[in-house]
């Protein structure tokens, strides 16, 4: 079992960390928390509770701390996750169907290593009110692609309602209308303005038909990932959001980077050293986001290869 308080601080011990810059390659470690939900713990380092049920889990996760998931357990409905809070899965085909996460008014909570597939109708698989310090990493999140109504299942990771200080690697986001909204409204700035700030690093997109992710009034780091095959639209910043996007690729995407769509408001954003094949870009203004951390950027010309190897459930444990 994972020590995740000593996992958060991996990246310092092993010298991973590298001030705002970038090595030759795809060298990224894969185990290890970037970003704005650094110090995250969740529920421990304990053995904890090892669930195989839907009965199981819903009386395991009512105690928080370390929970271990094996297998896919199916249409157990949706879990609310107290603070202090580990949810990991098991090898490569542990999680969900029919069921998902949300996390209201709670805080130090880290989902990792989960397949998590079709939530309950108008459901999102994962979803943030009012959550701060979360880290969610390796999963693998989808539905049953573009198909049917748009609106039948909503997202994938949804993070709304003022919350804050969240790091989203190495996941893979795939065969749904509406990947990750950061930012519910845009008649909203009075709780989120100051909040939202959310990283999203070593991620895979394909498949996905918008918001990868939209983030209104928040803050966003996107780096080191890969959108493929994404057709209306990527990352879009939206009612004054800031949002950085680094070394990164995308292939056939459309408006792989805007700042000027859906919304009131536009957003701003900086693109750096990114890959546009056959995915066009509008961004009306320059943002001016440094983010407060240290990070490893991998190179866009190898990152889409790297994240399908090593994003994803069955990498980490």
């Amino acid at each position: 079992m994972f020590n995740y308080a000593a996992l958060a601080l991996l990246p310092v011990a092993l010298g991973y960390v590298t001030p705002l810059s970038s090595r030759a390659g795809c060298t990224a470690p894969v185990d290890g928390l970037v970003g704005y939900a650094a110090g995250v713990t969740g529920g421990g380092s304990g053995s904890g509770t090892t669930v195989t049920s839907c009965s199981e889990l819903t009386s395991a996760i009512e105690g928080g701390g370390v929970i271990t998931i094996d297998g896919i357990l199916s249409d157990c409905g949706i879990f609310k996750v107290p603070s202090d809070t580990t949810i990991i899965g098991v090898g490569a085909d542990s999680g969900l169907t029919g069921g998902g996460f949300i996390l209201k008014k709670v805080s130090n909570v880290i989902l990792r290593n989960l397949k998590l597939h079709n939530p309950p109708e108008s459901d999102d698989l994962i979803a943030l009110n009012l959550a701060t310090k979360v880290w969610i990493d390796h999963l693998d999140l989808s539905t049953d692609g573009l198909t049917g109504s748009k609106d039948f299942y909503d997202g994938l990771l949804d993070i709304t309602h003022a919350s804050d200080d969240v790091t989203v690697s190495w996941t893979k986001f795939h065969d749904h209308w509406k990947g990750s909204l950061v930012g519910h409204s845009d008649n909203n700035a009075a709780e989120d303005t100051g909040y939202l700030k959310v990283t999203y690093h070593h991620n895979h997109f394909s498949n996905v038909n918008s918001r990868l992710p939209s983030i209104r009034f928040g803050t966003g780091h996107i780096y080191s990932s890969c959108f493929e095959d994404c057709p209306t639209s990527g990352i879009n910043s939206r009612m004054g959001a800031q949002v950085l996007v680094e070394q990164s690729s995308f292939v056939n995407v459309g408006l792989a980077i805007t700042t000027n769509l859906d919304s009131d408001e536009p957003g701003n954003a900086v693109s750096t050293d990114n890959l546009f094949e056959n995915s066009p870009t509008d961004i009306t203004q320059e943002g001016s986001l440094t983010p407060p951390y240290d990070y490893v950027l991998d190179d866009a010309s190898c990152i889409c290869d790297y994240v399908k190897a090593q994003a994803g459930t069955g990498i980490v444990n």
